[in-house]
């Protein structure tokens, strides 16, 4: 999370954007009597399912392109060369001018933005997977809004004096500037800003039983990380979703469950997914995406660069944008990087599903001889997840490839199912 969303807010690619816990199992029990070797729904759930998935693509469609009509309506309109007067007329000072303009902006884009945002929740309500209530959704957003406008502050500020100061390649200058940004911002988030949206406890004081099994997995995968840096995250008082993962690095390192997996799951297929969330972190997953990610970060300012050496002489004294560096000239930079991010979609997406299968690999055989029947267990507990998200088992191939994050759920569970290098005399691919 913290990777992409920080990237997007300095390249500009996105305008900003209770149940009884049972009794836990042990960790040698076997996976429920109905074992999953296909992903399937019940009627009901999958008639439910299909409506959401074709709503779902409708709004990967509509949300873009909307973001784009809004930036060109407050270039058009002449709404960012007001702001732009305004802020000049308060200081001659860029950092002034920065802090009057940027909020201003990013305000009447969230305002634009707002209904589909709402819209959005109204949908995750009626279909049972948001529990969060009006006025604590309001409050996250207002928080996200006031975070999203200091590093837009910061990078703004960056990023048009450097086109100030050099012309030909602040697009190379500037991505020199951000790289240690984003690293210092990985460290930074688990401990400062996951606590402004959800809540934290030790997992040891509140499921020690959990813990010890999680020791277990980690201890076979070589990840020391100390019970202090254990935590439930109490996502049931916004979600109905389930997660456990490995986030941080150094000091911040540390192991999250979200209660609604511990409320839902057993023991071993809570270990089953956070063998798979460990996986990402074991096998390097966080460095690598950081290295594709500068490089993506890279082209896309060089492409930036390009298109507005094109698209100013033609079209910035119909906008008001005086030069490469005037404070108009920040929705312009939005639309592009909104665009070449919407185009970029299906690589990204195609080396994260990738990554998410080597994930899947690692949790089937950190969790071997941990877990009785391993497969099993993480074929059910994909069939949970897939079943609490409401995945629809049939997605279109092609929406698969521009949009899926993650293998479709039916190929995880078939692939749980049927992984078994150990029966095989073969040796596994990553867990010795």
């Amino acid at each position: 999370m913290l990777l992409k969303s920080f990237v997007l807010a300095l390249l500009f690619w996105l305008p900003a954007a209770a149940q009884n816990s049972p009794e836990p199992h042990s960790v040698g029990s076997t996976v429920a009597a109905k074992q999953a070797t296909e992903y399937t729904l019940p009627p009901d759930k999958l008639k439910k399912a299909e409506a959401l998935y074709r709503l779902g693509l409708k709004f990967q469609i509509i949300s873009p392109v909307y973001s784009w009509l809004v930036l060109l309506a407050v270039l058009a309109w002449g709404i960012a060369a007001r702001y732009r007067t305004w802020a000049e007329s308060v200081s001659r000072w860029r950092i002034v001018q920065a802090l009057i303009f940027v909020p201003l902006l990013m305000i009447t884009l969230r305002l634009a933005s707002l209904p589909l945002s709402i819209y959005a929740h109204h949908i995750y309500l009626q279909y049972g997977l948001s529990v969060q209530k009006w006025g604590s959704w309001f409050a996250d957003a207002g928080k996200g809004l006031g975070i999203n406008i200091g590093i837009y502050i910061l990078a703004l500020w960056l990023l048009l004096n450097q086109i100030r100061k050099s012309p030909r390649w602040w697009w190379f200058q500037y991505w020199l500037m951000i790289v240690p940004i984003i690293i210092l911002f990985m460290f930074l988030w688990p401990l400062v800003i996951d606590p402004l949206f959800d809540k934290f406890e030790p997992l040891e004081a509140k499921n020690p039983r959990l813990v010890e099994a999680i020791e277990k997995v980690t201890g076979r995968g070589g990840l020391e990380i100390p019970r202090s840096r254990m935590f439930e995250m109490k996502a049931s008082e916004k979600v109905t979703s389930l997660n456990a993962y490995v986030t941080g690095f150094g000091a911040s390192k540390r192991v999250v469950v979200w209660d609604t997996t511990i409320q839902k799951l057993s023991t071993p297929e809570t270990l089953s997914v956070f063998g798979h969330e460990m996986g990402h972190y074991v096998l390097n997953h966080l460095i690598y995406g950081l290295i594709a990610t500068c490089i993506g970060v890279l082209i896309v300012l060089y492409v930036i660069f390009r298109l507005c050496g094109w698209l100013l002489p033609r079209f910035g004294p119909r906008w008001q944008i005086r030069e490469p560096y005037d404070w108009t000239v920040v929705p312009l930079l939005f639309l592009l990087g909104g665009i070449l991010f919407f185009a970029g979609q299906p690589i990204g997406n195609g080396v994260s599903r990738y990554m998410e299968h080597q994930a899947d690999i690692y949790g089937l055989e950190v969790t071997h001889g941990i877990n009785a029947d391993s497969q099993e267990v993480a074929a059910h507990a994909f069939q949970v997840l897939g079943e609490v998200d409401l995945d629809y088992p049939y997605p279109n191939r092609l929406a698969v490839f521009w949009y899926w994050t993650h293998p479709p759920i039916g190929d995880r569970v078939r692939f749980a199912h049927e992984y078994d290098p150990w029966s095989k005399g073969e040796r596994p691919r990553y867990v010795k």
